[in-house]
């Protein structure tokens, strides 16, 4: 029996730093991964999906600079060395995880995890040998896998995104199934590199978790790449066959050369064995936590997608893996209730905290301030000036309680939004905090000074 302070089950991003976090604290730590290090998030999601869209973004600009004064004539790419490129970094990112934990001195188990009891793992290497682990706590970080509901055909033509980004070369057509955060990323990626895209989405419109004014700018920027966006419908009669698959949209037949189905993502817990340790699960297969990451039991803690409630982001799994670590390192440690979402589609989207969709729904009293790009100057010197900011406060006292961009670079804006809300700042600090000229940050200053009715850098508003 090999003997640990903590067990970590899943080295994906929230189970490594886990790992680590708790070495850092002094405690004797091990690790189990079925796979590969990174899990999902390096090795089939975050970082291969934003090589490819890194890749198609770079060819839509050459082919599209002439109002920039730069003609690009004869473009071409190769989808098979952007895999290549994208294999590269994912492998590198991989040995760097592995290198940080054994840094870290982690200990390394490659197998499959099964509770024996709320202490003890058993672990079945690839070569069928078992090891035996105990520890004072054990973190489940073990990570969900494509959903595929069971009406949906088994065929080599009916793919999830981690076959997609298994393939070497694109499809001429592509049916998505799904308008959330995955299918819209790989229908921009496609359609950037010509793929003719279409998206069924059951819902009224494509990622509706967003205010109804982004989805707007996003629509219509992601038709104009020619992508056909069909919504308010599910997709029924779905027909694979040699050359194609079809399926019927309300009454239409609508085909391509693949389907991705992109319908959101399921935990992974069917081989842990979570009866055997009396770690229980809600209605929908989700481990529900307290604010510490504790499960129903006290030796037990989990992270990231199976967690009830939780959001499935690689950074939110990571922010509750060191959580986790420290509540079981016996240091109290509570999770943060502000977490910023991004998305990677054409144009980029991020959003943290309170939405207008949610203060309407909770009848809430709420006042907003947008800036667009297209206001920006450093927006317009670059050329990108598709999109906006906006702040969402509380009208009494002004603090910021939620904010979404849509537009250049927005994935990386959205931070200082987070970090302002966070803080809870109000409208007047934020619009008084001096800001870089010319940039696009700039653009929540201004918001702001939009929200409070004194935005130096837009007409005033009729009384």
């Amino acid at each position: 029996m090999n003997s640990f302070d903590l067990i970590v089950i899943g080295a994906g991003p929230g189970g490594y730093p886990a790992a680590i976090r708790a070495a850092q604290l002094g405690k004797k730590v091990a690790i189990v991964e079925k796979e590969s290090f990174g899990g999902t998030c390096l090795n089939w999601g975050c970082i291969p999906t934003k090589a490819l869209i890194a890749s198609s973004q770079r060819y839509l600009e050459a082919t599209g600079s002439n109002s920039l004064g730069i003609s690009v004539n004869g473009a071409s790419f190769d989808y098979n060395t952007m895999v290549e490129r994208k294999n590269t970094i994912v492998s590198r990112l991989t040995k760097g995880v592995e290198g940080l934990l054994k840094a870290a001195g982690v200990t390394i188990f490659h197998g499959t995890a099964r509770f024996e009891d709320s202490r003890r793992l058993s672990v079945i290497a690839p070569d069928n040998s078992v090891t035996w682990l105990n520890a004072s706590s054990i973190i489940i970080a073990a990570g969900s896998v494509s959903a595929m509901p069971g009406f949906i055909p088994r065929h080599s033509r009916i793919i999830e995104s981690r076959a997609f980004l298994d393939r070497t070369a694109l499809p001429s057509s592509l049916l998505i199934l799904g308008g959330g955060v995955i299918g819209c990323e790989f229908a921009c990626m496609a359609a950037a590199l010509g793929t003719k895209v279409t998206i069924v989405e059951m819902l009224d419109d494509i990622l509706v978790l967003l205010d109804p004014d982004v989805r707007r700018i996003l629509r219509r920027r992601m038709e104009s790449l020619g992508i056909t966006i069909l919504t308010g419908a599910p997709l029924t009669n779905i027909t694979p066959n040699a050359d194609s698959v079809s399926g019927t949209y309300k009454d239409a037949t609508v085909t391509a050369e693949l389907l991705l189905v992109a319908v959101g993502r399921k935990p992974d817990l069917a081989v842990l064995e979570l009866e055997r340790a009396g770690v229980k699960v809600n209605e929908h297969g989700y481990i529900p936590i307290d604010n510490h990451c504790r499960t129903n039991v006290a030796s037990v803690f989990a992270i990231g997608d199976i967690t009830a409630g939780s959001i499935q982001l690689a950074h939110a799994a990571t922010a509750q893996g060191i959580v986790a670590a420290e509540n079981a390192a016996g240091i109290k440690s509570t999770t943060e209730a502000t977490c910023p979402s991004c998305i990677f589609t054409m144009p980029e989207v991020g959003l943290v905290g309170l939405s207008e969709s949610q203060a309407k729904k909770q009848n809430l009293d709420i006042i907003t301030g947008a800036f667009p790009f297209a206001a920006l100057g450093k927006a317009m010197a670059a050329g990108d000036t598709e999109g906006f900011v906006k702040w969402i406060a509380n009208p009494t006292t002004g603090q910021l309680l939620g904010a979404q961009v849509v537009g250049p670079h927005a994935t990386e804006l959205i931070s200082s939004a987070a970090l302002a809300i966070r803080n809870e700042l109000t409208a007047t600090e934020l619009a008084r905090t001096i800001h870089c000229h010319p940039t696009l940050s700039e653009a929540w200053m201004e918001a702001a000074g939009n929200l409070l009715g004194n935005c130096i850098h837009l007409p005033a508003k009729r009384r």
